[in-house]
């Protein structure tokens, strides 16, 4: 059976391209910082986003973390998201690791931090009792926020009231090229607000491993130094580069077309009855939806579908995620778009 994985656009198998690009990368030891391959793909990820320098590390997570101990030190204090990925998704790494503290503020829908709630919450540096305010997260796209996208004037505002007050502005730009191409402008735009910015070759680039990290070349020497601290020194890494730069060549602006099936999936759940969605959200590759009749349950309904090839996973009590990447085709969607009609039909 020919299985439809919505589930992440982490899922997705390299292109071949990739494969050969893996098989003939050219290879050294990049703790050393010989590997000529990964110093090829951390120059073009800065160029890209028109930062000074660039570091390979394992995941997004690990990118996220590290630039987090390049900008805080123990006790200090990031502002982020209460539905950040940062402060859901990774273990609590920041405060495990870092002994870094977390003050989450609301999100809106649109995945925005309100600029007034972040002007009151960051700290008088001259009371003691305080931690002090070092980084302001933020995420683009949103991933709990359904893809949402942020515009460089949304950043800029929040990039303001970090400049004013001496913080450093981190991007979880995990898929900050989905967001690119969702706004038609180079992707330098969006990293132009942040000091410091990290993004996936493995969601929806359809590398197999590896993100990058990019800022000033003085934080990514610091990051370089805690990226070797937390494991993540890497030898032949090349082998994982040269995917990388396949993804950056090639896989960039084929996102549109995973854009094109999110926004069709959604017209598609629109349609169903007994299916709560609203279409006009879907920006990027993720399409939320929920379930009208509340005595179904979501685990039920993914069971039932994965009987039929269709792989969908709720992200929390209320809702699924369905995540559009390379090796989902219009058809697939149109196949997924028939299982969930007929699922509903008969658990109803």
């Amino acid at each position: 059976m020919h299985i439809v994985d919505l589930r992440s656009d982490t899922v997705t198998l390299p292109s071949p391209a990739m494969r050969e690009a893996m098989y003939r990368a050219e290879l050294g030891d990049d703790v050393y910082g010989e590997d000529p391959t990964v110093n090829r793909l951390e120059e073009m990820v800065a160029e890209r986003l028109g930062k000074e320098a660039a570091l390979l590390v394992v995941s997004g997570t690990m990118g996220n973390l590290v630039a987090l101990l390049s900008h805080c030190g123990r006790g200090d204090e990031i502002i982020m998201g209460h539905l950040a990925h940062t402060f859901l998704y990774e273990a609590g790494g920041v405060a495990a690791l870092g002994g870094i503290h977390s003050h989450t503020l609301p999100n809106l829908p649109n995945g925005m931090l309100d600029p007034q709630d972040v002007e009151n919450a960051i700290r008088d540096p001259q009371n003691v009792h305080h931690p002090r305010s070092r980084v302001i997260c933020l995420e683009n796209t949103h991933n709990r926020c359904g893809g949402a996208v942020l515009s460089p004037a949304q950043m800029a505002t929040i990039k303001a009231i970090a400049d004013r007050h001496g913080l450093a502005v981190h991007l979880d730009g995990a898929r900050i090229f989905h967001a690119a191409i969702a706004l038609g402008i180079d992707v330098k735009e969006i990293a132009a607000q942040a000091d410091s910015v990290q993004l996936c070759f493995s969601k929806g680039l359809a590398a197999p491993v590896g993100s990058a990290i990019c800022g000033s070349a003085d934080f990514i020497r610091e990051a370089r130094r805690n990226r070797k601290m937390v494991g993540g020194g890497m030898r032949q890494a090349g082998i994982i580069a040269a995917a990388a730069i396949v993804a950056l060549e090639q896989m960039v602006d084929r996102l549109a077309d995973d854009h094109e099936n999110a926004r069709r999936l959604a017209a598609g759940l629109a349609e169903i009855n007994g299916v709560t969605i609203d279409p006009a959200a879907v920006q990027s590759n993720i399409v939320v939806f929920g379930l009208a009749d509340p005595t179904i349950s979501l685990p039920q309904v993914s069971q039932a579908l994965a009987a039929k090839g269709i792989k969908i996973n709720p992200i929390d009590k209320a809702h699924f995620r369905a995540v559009t990447h390379y090796g989902v085709e219009r058809e697939d969607i149109d196949r997924t778009l028939i299982a969930i009609r007929e699922t509903l039909a008969e658990l109803a």
